[in-house]
């Protein structure tokens, strides 16, 4: 499932840097997660750095956009060109 910056966020820009597949960038008024970039963090990490890092703990996972962990493997072997 890809991950989504809830209206809560203060715009600390600490979660845009981390994100390996650069699927986070700046809204019109928040920072924003393209679903199709989204991995979780599956394939680079544990778990997902942009919910490390978050200090308000603004980042859920999306319900519009739900994957499994094969799915997001998937996804990542695309966008790293080893598919």
């Amino acid at each position: 499932m890809a991950l989504i910056i809830l209206d809560s966020c203060i715009n600390c820009d600490m979660c845009e840097p981390e994100c390996p597949n650069q699927a986070i960038t700046m809204g019109e008024e928040i920072y924003e997660i393209d679903p199709d970039r989204c991995t979780e963090c599956v394939g680079h990490y544990d778990k997902a750095t942009c919910v490390s890092v978050c200090p308000i703990d603004c980042i859920d996972p999306d319900p519009e956009h739900q994957e499994d962990e094969a799915t997001l493997m998937a996804k990542y072997l695309i966008l790293t060109g080893k598919a």
